[in-house]
C-alpha cells in the first residue's frame, strides 16, 4: 500500500471520509486532513506530516475494531511512509515560515521562469501581458501544475470575474509590510492575484477571492500544499504561498 492510499484509510478509519481509497490526494483528501487536525487540536494546514501521520497511527473507535486493526497492519514501514512523503506531487514538504531560509537558501537566488497557461496581466498595468513569472526552482512544478489546473477549470470569462488574469507580483525582494523579517516573496515563493480588490487588510466577504466561485482555485493550491492567508487568517486574500504558519 503506498503512503497515499494509507493516509486515506487511515483518515477514513477516524471518521473523516477521502472517498475511494485510490491512493489520489486531491482536494477532497486534502479536507478531510484539514479536519482530522481541526479535530485533534492540530495546526490545520492540510499537511501529511510528522504530527498528523503520527495521530493518524493510533486506533480509532469510530470504526470496529478487527478493520482498524486491518487497515493499521497494511500500512507501510515508517522509513517508506516518509520517503513517499517527500516525493509526493500532491503533499508537498513546504517548510514553516521559520524555516524558510534554511529550506530555500539566500533569498533572490534559484530563481526560474514558469509559463502562465492562460492570459494574465499587471495587476498595475493591465494592458501588460504576462508570459512567465519568476519562482523558486522547487516550487516551480508545483505552481505549474497549480496554473495548469486553474486553466482547465475556470474558462477566460470566469478568470477575468474572479480577478485570476490579474498579476501582483511574485519574485519581490522586500521586507514585509511593516515588519524586519523578509518578505516570503523575497524567495519567490508567493504569487499576488488581483491586489485592488483583495487588499491586504480585507477579508471575507469583502475580498474579492474570499467568495465561493473562488473555491476551486484555492483547493488547487492547497492539494499542492501551498496557503492561502486569506483563507488561514481571513486577511490578504490576494496572496498564495508555498510555506506554512
Amino acid at each position: 500500500m503506498t503512503f497515499e492510499a494509507w493516509l486515506q484509510s487511515r483518515l477514513t478509519a477516524h471518521g473523516f471520509a477521502c472517498g475511494p481509497v485510490d491512493g489520489i490526494v486531491g482536494p477532497i483528501t486534502i479536507a478531510a486532513i484539514r479536519a482530522f487536525e481541526a479535530a485533534g487540536g492540530l495546526p490545520v494546514d492540510g499537511m501529511a506530516d510528522e504530527a498528523v501521520v503520527t495521530a493518524l497511527r493510533k486506533s480509532s473507535s469510530r470504526v470496529d475494531p478487527e478493520t482498524s486493526a486491518a487497515v493499521e497492519h497494511r500500512a507501510p514501514p515508517e522509513a517508506e511512509i516518509q520517503k513517499i512523503a517527500l516525493a509526493s506531487p500532491t503533499i508537498n514538504a513546504w517548510p514553516r515560515q521559520s524555516g524558510v531560509p534554511a529550506f530555500y537558501g539566500a533569498v533572490g537566488t534559484r530563481q526560474t521562469r514558469v509559463e502562465v497557461p492562460f492570459d494574465l496581466h499587471l495587476s498595475w498595468a493591465k494592458s501588460t501581458r504576462v508570459k512567465t513569472i519568476t519562482l523558486h526552482e522547487k516550487v516551480a512544478a508545483s505552481a505549474s501544475r497549480v496554473l495548469q489546473t486553474i486553466a482547465a477549470t475556470y474558462s477566460a470569462a470566469e478568470r477575468k470575474a474572479l480577478g485570476l488574469d490579474l498579476f501582483g507580483g511574485s519574485l519581490n525582494v522586500r521586507k514585509m509590510r511593516g515588519g524586519s523579517s523578509w518578505s516570503m516573496h523575497s524567495w519567490g515563493i508567493a504569487i499576488d492575484f488581483d491586489p485592488e480588490r483583495n487588499q491586504l487588510k480585507w477579508g471575507a466577504p469583502r475580498a474579492r477571492l474570499s467568495h465561493d466561485d473562488a473555491q476551486a482555485f484555492w483547493k488547487a493550491w492547497e492539494a499542492e500544499g501551498w496557503l492561502s492567508l486569506g483563507r488561514a487568517r481571513n486577511y490578504d486574500f490576494m496572496h498564495v504561498q508555498a510555506a506554512r504558519l
